[in-house]
Formats: structure tokens, sequence, C-alpha cells
């Protein structure tokens, strides 16, 4: 069911099957989201892929739709989804994935925590066969420039460790907003999601493996965003409950 009470589209202007479908949920974002959009567009632009930036306006209250719309109209390479109340990150990232005409979709965060540039990594990880193809911060190989506070990274850590007890054993850091996917793949997952908030992540990842498609842990570089729009209790708590649905869906 559909619950926003006001939605704005701007028109699409593609045509044909883009490489690649970069979408960004954003929710009070205009502090940064024009860098951010800045920065995603000018980095494919420099590869020379075929791309187009999907961004959804979780129900924002500050003037980051405003931003969204001048940068539309400046760069042409910009579709933005608009609506109120504010429904969740999940909500908002099946919104613009059901939108994407990619050949390949990646999910980023509008905080860059991590670099665009780290796309390469993904992209060549979903070519070989990966269907989803996911960031992580904890692998080895992971470089954590900037970590979290004290308080994120411990909820961070006993909420992987209940995902990977309840949903995703051998999956080390689901939360990562970092992700690209095979376009039909993404598609069809988002399609069937059912999880408006921040666990959505353990319910594509887990619906991805029932569903046969290949899934693949990548390191990445990752620097904390101390402006994170993330409130460490309250979305916490909301997680353990979206976590619990998760594992009652795929009994």
């Amino acid at each position: 069911m559909v619950k926003a009470s006001r939605e704005t589209r701007q028109p699409r202007e593609f045509g044909s099957e883009k490489y690649i479908s970069v979408v960004i949920p954003a929710f009070n974002e205009e502090k940064r989201i024009e860098l951010t959009i800045k920065l995603v567009h000018d980095y494919f632009a420099s590869r020379g892929d075929t791309f187009e930036i999907v961004v959804v306006n979780d129900g924002s209250s500050d003037g980051t739709e405003f931003l969204i719309r001048r940068l539309a109209a400046e760069l042409g390479s910009i579709t933005l989804v608009s609506y109120s109340p504010n429904q969740g990150k999940g909500y908002a990232v099946k919104r613009g994935v059901l939108l994407t005409k990619g050949r390949f979709v990646l999910l980023s965060d509008a905080d860059l925590s991590t670099p665009i540039e780290e796309t390469g990594k993904l992209l060549a990880v979903c070519k070989d066969e990966v269907d989803v193809a996911f960031g992580s911060r904890a692998l080895r190989d992971s470089k954590v420039e900037i970590d979290q506070s004290v308080v994120r990274r411990v909820m961070g850590r006993v909420f992987n460790l209940m995902v990977r007890a309840l949903a995703l054993p051998g999956v080390h850091d689901s939360q990562c907003g970092f992700k690209c996917l095979n376009g039909k793949a993404a598609r069809a997952l988002f399609a069937a999601q059912t999880i408006d908030g921040f666990a959505f992540d353990v319910e594509l990842l887990l619906r991805a493996k029932k569903d046969g498609y290949r899934i693949q842990e990548v390191p990445i570089r990752w620097l904390d965003n101390a402006s994170s729009t993330v409130r460490p209790l309250k979305d916490a708590y909301e997680m353990f409950l979206d976590l619990i649905r998760v594992r009652r869906l795929f009994k």
C-alpha cells in the first residue's frame, strides 16, 4: 500500500538501457546532496559509461528537493522521485530501483561514506557472474579510514551478530549501503521487497540467496560521516523488529 500523501516525479529522458543506474536515497540531505550528486555524475561521465542517477527524496523537510531539481535541470542525467511523509530507507531504495533501466544498479548512500570510486570493485565482481555484490567494512582487506562512534560501532556489531545468527550466516556486513546488482536481478528482488526501514538490506540478501542469485561480499574503503541521519537507539530497535519480520518471511 502506498503510504505517501504527496508525490512528484521529475520527467524521465532515457529511452534505452543504460550501462549503470545509481540509486541514492535522501532524507534531509541539503548540506551534502549537491556535492554528492556532482561527484557521482562526474565520476561516471569520466568513465564514459552511459548512466542515470535516480535520487529519491524520502519526505525531506529541508531544501533537499529544491537542490536535486536544480541539479537535474543543470546536468540532465538525474531522475528525481519525491514524496511526503518520510517512509524509510528501504521504501526509498525500492522506489528508486524500480525506475531504473541500467544493466547494473548501484546503491549508494547520500553521504558517500564509501567513495564513489569504489564502484569499480563491485562492478568487476558483478561482471563475473555475480548477481549481488555488496560492500563490506568487516573483511580483512576492507579499509575503514574514519571509524564510527563507539556507540554506533558496538550497536552495529551486535546487529551483525544477530543477522548472522538469524538470517545470513557467513555474511560479515549486511548493512553497508554500497551495493551493486545485476539490473534484472535488482528489479526482480526489489519488486518483492517488503521491509521499508534500514533492515531492508537483510531481506534483500536473504531473498537473493533463497531465489538462487549469487551474492558476494567485497572489501571496500569506508569513511564514517559524523552527520549521518541514522538515529542509533530508535533505528536499532526498529531494525531488530524488522530482522524478526524478515526471519518470519523466510521460515
